[in-house]
């Protein structure tokens, strides 16, 4: 199995137990870029959508690119109905977007599963002038309070999700000034998950 595919085999449990992002890391990217209905957004790899909905509520004109086939069929009944709502199920690294350009470029926890070889440049020659790129993940301390959940956690892992090629990347976001970009900012939220 494509360890990128990892989750694409469980869509369904993959978006209840997700953990979502917090609505000032969507208010800060969406006010920094003025998003609205005359700009353009793409989504690296959105899953099923964890930190779709707020950038779709924009109006934007949004794009997904999803090498999941079975997460690009959930997005779509998700959010199908949204005029605005576009999705491709390809690979970022390789699918090829013609002359089209964005406004903002975000990554929810995808981009570091993409060498920043291919990935910074790439972005880079998609965005506008002006344009701007959000990377955001979760960090969480699932060790925290409860050692025996963690350890039967990774023994579910083992279990189900056993894939045969590593994960190799090894992305550091401060590397995108190395492609050209400037302005680097870096946030950090905490929330409580229950």
């Amino acid at each position: 199995m494509d360890f990128r595919k990892t989750f694409d085999t469980i869509p369904e449990q993959f978006d209840k137990w997700r953990p979502r992002y917090c609505e000032e890391l969507y208010s800060k990217i969406i006010t920094h870029t003025d998003l609205s209905p005359h700009k353009s957004a793409l989504e690296i790899g959105p899953g099923t959508g964890q930190a779709t909905e707020p950038f779709l509520k924009t109006g934007c004109d949004y794009l997904a690119i999803e090498l999941g086939k079975n997460f690009s069929e959930f997005m779509t009944n998700k959010f199908g109905t949204y005029d605005n709502f576009h999705i491709v199920n390809d690979d970022f690294e390789t699918h090829n977007f013609g002359d089209r350009k964005f406004d903002l470029i975000y990554s929810a926890a995808t981009i570091q599963w993409i060498p920043e070889n291919v990935g910074f440049p790439k972005i880079f020659d998609l965005l506008k002038p002006g344009g701007i790129l959000a990377m955001f993940m979760t960090y969480s301390d699932y060790k925290s309070g409860n050692e025996e959940l963690y350890e039967q956690m990774e023994e579910v892992y083992k279990k189900h999700f056993y894939v045969e090629t590593k994960y190799t990347c090894k992305l550091d976001y401060e590397h995108v000034l190395n492609y050209g970009f400037t302005d680097l900012n870096y946030y950090e939220w905490k929330i409580e998950r229950f």
